[in-house]
């Protein structure tokens, strides 16, 4: 492309404002209950905490609902809430956030990685019931799963439903079943997707969920971890809050006492009553968001039709809670970092979900693993981009992303 057209190009984007990978929705509810939460004197987990938790396990249908700091805390207490630790491993997908992996290695577990499917970009059962077949074996004095190589008990399974798609379930919970493994879902990406009719956060052991700034609610910060087990969702209660006894949080109410006990060597990650005010109105507000993020995702299919691009996959089973719009570029004229840097030109944002795992210096240096373990996760990662995507983009917007990317597929062949 001549070089006067594309300053031109250049130019005409930066007439127009910044578009964001991402952006969070507050209404005026949102305003109103900080500064109430502000105005109640009670700023740190209380009342509007607790109320945002009975919220949360009412709309999942769990029974059971902790509010915490983030979907990390909410991941580090399902491990230990279990009692994962020094001689176990937990299996997860390679293509998802650190925090998945990092909090098995808080818990002194070893992460084991199993390849991704090649439409969902989720956990692969099939690679999983062959890995748990070839790689690991059942002793039975200690009725557990043992992998070959270590020697460690596999404890558990996080399967992560990736942008929104919930992983295929019933397999995984059938390896589990047979091999006494927990299962946990990392839902981060999931509020609000179904399942053969089932919500997310019912789907397993004990899910855990993320209120990020990008995330389909937000408190800013913040997580929920949900189960139908009262006795975990006890453990993870305290373990939350320093492990002191229950209803910490009343000391300084009217009915509360200075009197507690230790229960266990616990953490900070409670979750305060400033977040849990936007949450209960964010909650409220979901079923809209999940509404126009699949308006979105219809209109970004007709605007990328006839582009080289791998568009997601929903599988007819499933409700997607659309939390990313990724696409695959598939073209052999331009590349994934030449599609970005046009975007970037036309002033509008992206991301890269995820960088595998695997590929990180920490787990390549700590495990031992390297390029082409994974080759799912890998293709993928070396062609995917994540679109603009957020309840609060228009339809033009929309047009906006789909006129620069057409450009931006087109400019290689006109140069």
């Amino acid at each position: 492309m001549a070089t006067e057209v594309v300053t031109a190009l250049v130019s005409e984007a930066q007439k127009q404002p910044f578009l964001p990978f991402s952006a969070p929705w507050f209404g005026d509810e949102e305003k109103s209950e900080i500064l109430q939460t502000l105005d109640s004197d009670w700023i740190t987990t209380g009342p509007r905490t607790k109320a945002f938790e009975a919220q949360f396990a009412d709309y999942i249908g769990s029974g059971e609902a902790v509010a915490v700091n983030s979907c990390t805390a909410a991941l580090h207490l399902a491990l230990a809430a279990i009692g994962v630790g020094p001689g176990d491993a937990v299996i997860t997908s390679p293509l998802t956030f650190a925090a998945t992996a990092n909090v098995i290695v808080h818990q002194g577990a070893q992460p084991i990685f199993v390849d991704i499917d090649s439409e969902t970009y989720n956990l692969d059962p099939d690679k999983l019931a062959k890995f748990i077949h070839e790689q690991c074996r059942w002793d039975p004095r200690s009725r557990s799963l043992r992998v070959k190589k270590t020697n460690k008990r596999a404890r558990a399974i996080i399967a992560v439903h990736y942008a929104g798609h919930p992983c295929d379930m019933n397999k995984i919970n059938a390896c589990a079943r047979e091999f006494r493994m927990t299962v946990i879902e990392d839902a981060a990406h999931a509020l609000g997707a179904t399942y053969f009719g089932r919500k997310v956060g019912m789907l397993a052991d004990i899910a855990c969920f993320s209120f990020y700034a990008t995330k389909n609610i937000t408190t800013g910060e913040g997580g929920m971890l949900t189960t139908q087990n009262p006795d975990l969702a006890r453990r993870a209660r305290v373990l939350s809050l320093h492990g002191i006894s229950r209803d910490a949080w009343k000391r300084y109410g009217p009915d509360g006492s200075w009197r507690y006990d230790i229960l266990d060597a616990g953490f900070k990650y409670n979750m305060t009553d400033l977040s849990a005010a936007l949450g209960m109105h964010q909650l409220g507000r979901l079923p809209g968001f999940l509404e126009r993020r699949v308006e979105l995702a219809a209109r970004y299919d007709n605007s990328l039709a006839h582009l080289p691009l791998k568009r997601p996959t929903v599988l007819p089973h499933v409700e997607s809670a659309w939390h990313l719009y990724p696409v695959q570029v598939r073209c052999p004229w331009t590349t994934r970092e030449q599609i970005i840097a046009s975007l970037r030109a036309a002033n509008i944002g992206t991301s890269v979900h995820f960088i595998p795992l695997h590929l990180m210096s920490y787990y390549r240096r700590r495990f031992g693993y390297q390029a082409g373990d994974f080759p799912v996760a890998e293709s993928v990662f070396n062609q995917i981009v994540s679109l603009p995507f957020f309840p609060r983009m228009s339809d033009s917007d929309i047009e906006r992303v789909g006129l620069a990317m057409r450009r931006a597929f087109a400019e290689p062949a006109a140069a």
